[in-house]
């Protein structure tokens, strides 16, 4: 199933894509596309549902962050072999772990901020991992059995404030709408194999990204046991693996950042498309 949340920002409302591509309303069945509502046993009694008797939702709707109350973003520093090499560094032994502000999370059609004084703005597409279920101190061989779903996910960030105004990663990486995620959560049933999937970037219609999770360092299994022991995994939970080369900070000769009015677009394949128009703050 594709589930997202659909309406106004701070109104959304729970709602499933069609085999048509038709956005359908699950408020009669469900409270909220959020942890409660991500665990096996909700999937099952959802996929029962006929959904072409479910209404209709107007093509024009916003689509909404495809989870909400996140309560959790972590992100994977350098966790693809090749985007470690273009920046210069060497691929760590483990990964390296931090947090985006939930404030960040936006919905996959909704405008990028270029923060104030900001003048390297970055893109990094990424794939999303959903957590469904608790998760402390699992196994690698159990880690699956977490994951609700999949969704695409744009870890935006401000290279200056990232790299140049010392301290953590944090300053460059939790600005308002640096944390697209969607268009829709993707249950886990529908991604075998999460580590074969495609990964893409387009600024202004020109390819800058394009990889796959096959080259990440450590993949969704490892990276949801390793995280297990250093805190506890909650439902609705999002964990953000890491993106492949071609992001503007490693463009040859000269580093590519966002500007105002330029469109961006990215992409997980099987997981739908981002498209972002680029704002000033």
């Amino acid at each position: 199933m594709k589930l997202l949340r659909f309406g106004e920002n701070g109104q959304e409302q729970p709602g499933v894509l069609d085999q048509n591509g038709i956005i359908r309303d699950l408020s009669a069945h469900i409270g909220d596309i959020s942890g409660p509502y991500l665990d096996k046993a909700t999937q099952a009694r959802l996929a029962q549902l006929d959904l072409g008797n479910l209404p209709e939702i107007a093509s024009e709707t916003r689509i909404g962050a495809c989870v909400g109350a996140v309560g959790k973003l972590i992100a994977i520093g350098l966790n693809y072999s090749d985007h470690a090499q273009e920046a210069g560094m060497d691929v760590p032994p483990e990964p390296i772990i931090f947090h985006k502000a939930t404030s960040s999370i936006c919905g996959a059609f909704d405008d990028l901020e270029r923060p104030r004084g900001a003048s390297e703005l970055d893109w990094e597409v990424e794939l999303g991992v959903v957590i469904g279920t608790r998760a402390k101190y699992v196994s690698e061989a159990t880690a699956m059995e977490h994951v609700a779903g999949y969704c695409t996910l744009n870890d935006a960030s401000e290279r200056t404030f990232q790299i140049k105004h010392s301290g953590q990663w944090t300053k460059g990486k939790c600005h308002d709408t640096f944390g697209a995620i969607g268009p829709w959560m993707v249950t886990a049933d529908e991604i075998p194999d999460p580590q074969n999937l495609r990964l893409t970037t387009d600024v202004d219609q020109a390819r800058m990204q394009n990889g796959t999770t096959a080259t990440m360092v450590f993949g969704v299994q490892f990276l949801i046991s390793y995280l297990s022991r250093f805190m506890t995994l909650e439902p609705g939970d999002i964990i953000a693996t890491g993106t492949p080369p071609g992001v503007g900070m490693g463009q040859k000769p000269t580093p590519i950042y966002l500007t105002p009015g330029q469109v961006l677009e990215l992409e997980v394949e099987g997981l739908g498309a981002q498209k972002h128009l680029v704002i000033e703050a």
